[in-house]
């Protein structure tokens, strides 16, 4: 949980005081006071969403409807597109689709999820980013479309294999939900967007509530007993096990999707040849770092215009590696050659792991990097993301 708070009176979701009851050990995080853990800690509330379903309030996360002024979604999907290299046209109602926000340099300002409603776009952003990216959007898409932060809905993340034995007694319609679906879904009387999706590699749903609602519903999910409350430190320690990254550790605005292993998010129509080919921030930039079109067999080669790639690593030995921590190429050398963005111990395989950014040359799975760690020189083996494997419920 790298990602900084910002200064001042922390803010609360809507869920805070719950949190408080339920014993929740709070922590400043995106300028939010927000649970880190509850009574049974981190490792019970990782290895339990691995096993049944974990709750999460994830409401400082930021939800901003895109509304086109013509009244025709495919308006906004082409205006949103300008601002990022994902082919959002291509987002059927009631899809879902990760992007990412980029500048001039082809740096990345934020990652997003994005879903088509049928008459408007709905953005769900990073906690620290939510001001900047509101006023990104306004001072390039007012023309076409009507920005409208949601601040009135708390955001819930019902995750793991349980997750839809839990919420189908609550509406049967999620059922028939496969991963990256979106859709309107009433749940105890309250009108909430529901998607199969997720930060933690496993099955689940993201629930955006009116806040009023939101109370009533987290107790009704709780009272399942397959259902336990999660904080922001197992969240962190599930998504690194999934190879996802977070905002201000493994991705910023100097780092493009090329670099990040993001370029799956460029769609094929944005793409040299595509029928919409670049015309987003840093287009010259991103789509001049793609692979050819048959890449080599061996990660980071045949690349042009970067200087690293994220992996990720398993440090040899038991001792977790943290973000910051310097990747050197040989084990004497002086100079660092890359750096840890993430790192902690995986629970669910009880073994330490990261991720960081190293040389293309030295992308290639199974190479052997190093770290120092307490004044010693410790080696990392490049890995295949993700760790764990993702259990999303395709069909």
């Amino acid at each position: 949980m790298s990602e900084p708070a910002p200064t001042g009176e922390l803010k609360r979701t809507p869920l805070h005081a719950l949190h408080l009851r339920l014993g929740g050990r709070m922590v400043p995080f995106a300028g939010y006071d927000m649970p880190v853990q509850y009574a049974s800690g981190i490792i019970k509330e990782h290895l339990h969403t691995r096993a049944a379903a974990g709750l999460f309030d994830v409401s400082h996360m930021g939800q901003i409807a895109l509304r086109p002024r013509s009244g025709r979604v495919v308006d906004a999907a082409q205006a949103l597109e300008a601002l990022l290299p994902g082919d959002i046209l291509g987002v059927a109602a009631g899809r879902q689709r990760y992007a990412v926000l980029t500048n001039s340099a082809g740096g990345i300002l934020d990652d997003l999820m994005v879903s088509n409603h049928g008459d408007h776009l709905m953005l769900v952003v990073n906690a620290a980013r939510k001001a900047f990216d509101e006023s990104h959007l306004r001072s390039h898409l007012s023309q076409s479309c009507v920005v409208e932060p949601l601040n009135d809905r708390a955001l819930l993340a019902l995750q793991g294999p349980l997750a839809e034995a839990v919420l189908a007694p609550f509406a049967r319609d999620v059922q028939a939900l496969r991963f990256m679906d979106a859709g309107v879904v009433t749940l105890m009387g309250a009108t909430c967007f529901v998607s199969r999706s997720g930060y933690t590699g496993e099955d689940g749903f993201e629930i955006s509530v009116p806040a009023e609602a939101a109370e009533p519903l987290w107790n009704a999910l709780l009272r399942n007993p397959a259902v336990a409350p999660v904080g922001l430190g197992a969240r962190d320690s599930l998504r690194l096990e999934a190879g996802l990254c977070l905002y201000g550790a493994d991705l910023d605005e100097t780092t493009t999707p090329v670099e990040a292993a993001l370029e799956w998010t460029i769609g094929k129509a944005r793409r040299p040849g595509g029928e919409r080919a670049g015309g987003f921030p840093g287009a010259e930039v991103i789509l001049g770092q793609l692979p050819p079109p048959y890449p080599p067999p061996h990660a980071g080669e045949g690349r042009v215009g970067i200087t690293r790639l994220r992996v990720g690593l398993r440090p040899e030995g038991r001792a977790p590696v943290r973000a910051g921590a310097p990747v050197f190429r040989n084990e004497g050398d002086a100079a660092p050659v890359g750096v840890v963005t993430s790192g902690g111990f995986a629970v669910s395989l009880n073994l330490p792991v990261a991720m960081g950014y190293v040389p293309p040359d030295a992308a290639a799975p199974s190479t052997r990097v190093f770290t120092e760690l307490r004044g010693r020189r410790l080696g990392l083996i490049v890995s295949k993301l993700p760790f764990v494997p993702a259990r999303y419920k395709h069909r």
